[in-house]
């Protein structure tokens, strides 16, 4: 039977974890416990305390709804500076209260308390953390462990969000990275995705890295600015940190590492493709735009609006000046009211261009096919499907354009923002078009930018 005074001494010590004040927190959770002040003595007090204090100590950390607390141990503290697009504090996070593995494993950080009252704990844990969840979040259903960190190197920092499913015990899965688009965060964009469960089904990792609004007002990624389309600098090297971070700390196939993204995440991932061509396998953009596009925020409007005006002649000349052999998938919408659907042909373009000028540099020109498939998702859109195949027949390079379609992702879940379950699943689909490539020795690391 839990009293009243046990049942206060869990809330303070529920809003002291919120707070990231976990020794706290623990002292008080000692107090009610069995051998505690409040409890009695006995063999469960002598087996537990120890391993409680090892447990919380050593692998909870988490992230409160006004600033990050916690971090992977390899990464170093993180500062937030205000800039013109906050509104003058700290971000709010994108994250609920959530704890973080050591080591790789997922210990249960309520583990060792009394049976008694250990489900009033997490009842009382979880109403508290409710209230922050992120919109349509529903990644608690799923077996594996949705945890939190954040990485920091000369470029930047930045919170992300891991997927480990529930087979993962320490061996080498690949790692699918996603970028969401503006107004976004990590848990709404998984719930969109459904790239969680698929992780679940077929047994990889999955990274979020988050962008805040201290980095941009709408929390996009700042594929247009020119200090953020370059290798070892900016955004790009950000996150192509995290990625290497994350794939050693868990110990995942390096050959393995993919990213996709959707709107100014899929203009994102593009850029990664371009500058960091040895490090991702493959790449997916959803109703993004190609890399290189623009230098500024006008020169972004002018290509989201299909290039027109006086910018056409600039964006045309710097998309035909960037090309990468990374292997990719492109959706997007023909009816896409916010990036125009043009926008994927430029991005195709710039992957075929690579592709044919590998053939001819390899003495195979003329060997690639191409074949054009066209179906309808039962009551939903119709689409066609283009795909080029590289001298070996596998394919290098899809283009999905899904008819009737706007800015949504294509077959992702309606408790998500900007998904619409009417198209191909886009997830699936990618994550077919990713697992059939792995990265190889000849790929240069530098843009052709």
């Amino acid at each position: 039977m839990i009293d009243a005074t046990t049942t206060q001494r869990m809330q303070e010590a529920t809003r002291l974890t919120r707070a990231g004040k976990l020794h706290e927190a623990m002292a008080i959770l000692q107090g009610t416990m069995p051998g505690g002040k409040s409890g009695t003595g006995g063999e469960e007090a002598r087996d537990t305390s120890a391993f409680v204090r090892n447990t919380f100590e050593g692998s909870c950390q988490v992230i409160d709804e006004e600033v990050s607390v916690s971090k992977p141990a390899a990464a170093e503290s993180v500062s937030y500076r205000t800039g013109p697009s906050s509104a003058g504090g700290a971000p709010s996070s994108a994250f609920g209260h959530t704890r973080k593995p050591a080591s790789g494993t997922i210990p249960g950080g309520d583990i060792g308390l009394p049976s008694a009252w250990r489900d009033k704990w997490r009842q009382l844990r979880d109403s508290m953390a409710q209230p922050e969840q992120a919109r349509g979040s529903n990644e608690t259903a799923l077996p594996g462990a949705f945890t939190a960190g954040c990485f920091t190197n000369h470029a930047g920092s930045r919170d992300y969000k891991l997927y480990l499913p529930s087979g993962y015990h320490g061996q080498a899965l690949p790692l699918v990275v996603m970028l969401h688009g503006c107004t976004q965060n990590p848990d709404d964009f998984a719930t969109g995705t459904n790239m969680n469960r698929l992780a679940e089904e077929q047994r990889f990792c999955v990274l979020y890295p988050a962008q805040p609004v201290t980095a941009n007002s709408n929390k996009c990624w700042n594929w247009f600015k020119a200090e953020d389309q370059q290798r070892e600098g900016g955004e790009p090297a950000i996150l192509a940190g995290m990625t290497r971070q994350v794939t050693d700390t868990y110990g995942l196939d390096a050959s393995r590492a993919y990213v996709a993204g959707l709107s100014a995440g899929g203009a994102m991932a593009t850029t990664l493709a371009m500058t960091y061509p040895d490090l991702y396998a493959a790449v997916g953009v959803h109703s993004g735009l190609p890399h290189g596009v623009a230098r500024s925020l006008p020169d972004a409007l002018g290509a989201m609006q299909g290039g027109t005006g006086p910018l056409a002649n600039a964006s045309s000349a710097r998309v035909s000046a960037s090309v990468s052999r990374v292997p990719a998938i492109v959706f997007h919408g023909d009816r896409d009211t916010t990036v125009h659907p043009s926008n994927a042909d430029r991005v195709a373009a710039q992957y075929a261009a690579s592709r044919a000028a590998g053939e001819s540099a390899n003495g195979r020109e003329g060997s690639a096919g191409k074949t054009v498939e066209r179906g309808r998702v039962p009551n939903g859109y119709a689409y066609t499907q283009t795909s080029h195949q590289d001298a070996d027949g596998r394919s290098c390079l899809e283009q999905w354009v899904i008819h009737g379609a706007g800015h949504a992702w294509s077959g992702g879940d309606a408790r998500g923002s900007y998904t619409d379950p009417k198209g191909p699943d886009a997830a699936k689909e990618m994550l077919r078009f990713f697992l059939s490539h792995a990265t190889s020795a000849d790929r240069s690391g530098r843009s052709t930018l």
